[in-house]
């Protein structure tokens, strides 16, 4: 028996564990020139997070915004390891690469310490 597995559910599935990590958020996606005006009747900005899949295998790409003050390197190994860990866990299928962009920095926020 054959199961299909969306690629809306790898980007769910890769869009909760890195919601699950202190520190870090998915940046929101670069506009493209012409694609300012139409999103701006939209209350969301689509998010830097693409999920591609070959066959039994699956890359992911994501822009990240990291705390400030929280190192860049460790949360962005961190947030490789947890993707690959739980697509591999949840699915069964083989993840290639998880490549991890910094494309921001975001101030702590209040009440975090």
């Amino acid at each position: 028996m054959d199961v299909e597995i969306s690629k809306s559910v790898l980007t769910d599935i890769a869009a909760t564990t890195l919601d699950g990590i202190e520190g870090v958020e998915i940046a929101a996606a670069p506009l493209k020139v012409g694609e300012v005006l139409r999103q701006q009747g939209s209350p969301r900005r689509p998010r830097a997070l693409r999920v591609t899949r070959e066959g039994g295998q699956v890359t992911v790409e994501v822009g990240l915004n990291v705390e400030y003050g929280r190192s860049l390197v460790g949360l962005a190994r961190q947030a490789q390891g947890a993707v690959c860990e739980n697509i591999e866990l949840m699915t069964g299928l083989k993840v290639r690469a998880v490549n991890v962009s910094v494309l921001g920095v975001t101030l702590p926020r209040e009440g975090a310490a």
